[in-house]
């Protein structure tokens, strides 16, 4: 907690397994008192997949939320309990678009609606891509079951993010800073096991 801000009490709401809902009375700096409704999220991942012909792998997925379809990375959950990060991203990567990666590096961290939510999601560059073999194949349910998969070249792709085409926070923050990295020649990727900002 940041000096001068100091919660008094904390109510939850409601809870489910990917967020809880809670009410916390916060003392400000100046003395005053005022209830702060915010979601505690398990955190997430997300992975730019990127293949030889420098094209990256989106999904179009239907959000409930939005009503319709969005451009999508790969992306999930942190709920496995002491999976590393890039594991639930090469999961997620796997189950969404049956794609394995050689390679992971660390793009970015985020933090997608801090006036509303503590979330993070990890974001990571994969690369040296192939195939999950037909058999070993996830069965995708619910909202996955209608995704859709299409690589872009990553050029096209940043013109979607500043065209509006591309309105997902983390898809928008991996596309750019792949784009930026990419121009760097790569120096600005990290370690995969860095910890997550506090």
């Amino acid at each position: 907690m940041t000096e001068g801000y100091e919660v008094l009490k904390s109510t939850e709401r409601l809870r489910n397994r990917v967020f809880a809902i809670v009410t916390d009375e916060l003392r400000m700096p100046d003395g005053s008192v005022a209830e702060r409704d915010y979601m505690r999220h398990v955190g997430s991942v997300g992975v730019v997949a990127l293949d030889d012909a420098d094209r990256v792998v989106l999904v179009r997925q239907y959000r409930h939320p939005l009503g319709g379809t969005i451009w999508e990375l790969p992306a999930g959950l942190i709920d496995v309990p002491g999976e590393p990060l890039v594991d639930a991203a090469a999961r997620e990567l796997a189950e969404e678009v049956d794609l394995c990666a050689g390679r992971y590096d660390l793009l970015a961290d985020a933090n997608p609606s801090p006036g509303c939510s503590d979330e993070v999601i990890r974001l990571f560059l994969a690369r040296d891509l192939s195939e999950v073999p037909a058999g070993e194949r996830h069965s995708r349910t619910h909202e996955e079951a209608g995704m859709t998969v299409e690589r872009i070249r990553l050029d096209r792709a940043v013109a979607m993010v500043l065209g509006g085409e591309i309105t997902n926070a983390a898809c928008m923050i991996g596309i750019l800073a792949t784009a930026e990295a990419r121009a760097r020649n790569w120096a600005t990727l990290r370690p995969v096991n860095e910890p997550l900002p506090n």
